[in-house]
């Protein structure tokens, strides 16, 4: 495969995230995340300087968007979970210092 086809499925992978990520699609997330994985191993096989610097930033900074958007994701997520009072995974250690996370009762109705 050639580096403009390597940066081509890069580029159609991120555009890809970027619709799963503002769709809510996860199926679409996983196939785009997957496809982009790929993309990035091709490109990490070949020589160095084949690829088009302004090209290559261009889909560094679509990366850093979905990058972005994913962060604001995983933040909605995370609040939605604390206020329903779900235990979320957090990196605390219990009393023998292993890992786990702290349950956080919560009550969301009165009776």
């Amino acid at each position: 495969m050639t580096a403009p086809d390597a940066l081509t499925d890069l580029e159609h992978a991120l555009n890809d995230e970027r619709r799963a990520l503002l769709e809510h699609d996860v199926e679409a997330l996983l196939r785009s995340t997957q496809a982009k994985l790929v993309a990035v191993r091709t490109l990490q096989g070949l020589p160095a300087g084949v690829a088009a610097p302004e090209r290559v930033n261009a889909l560094n900074e679509l990366n850093q968007a979905n990058h972005i958007l994913l962060s604001r994701r995983r933040r909605e997520v995370n609040w939605a979970l604390r206020h329903l009072g779900r235990v979320e995974s957090a990196p605390v250690y219990d009393s023998s210092g292993q890992p786990g996370a702290r349950p956080q009762a919560r009550c969301l109705g009165v009776g």
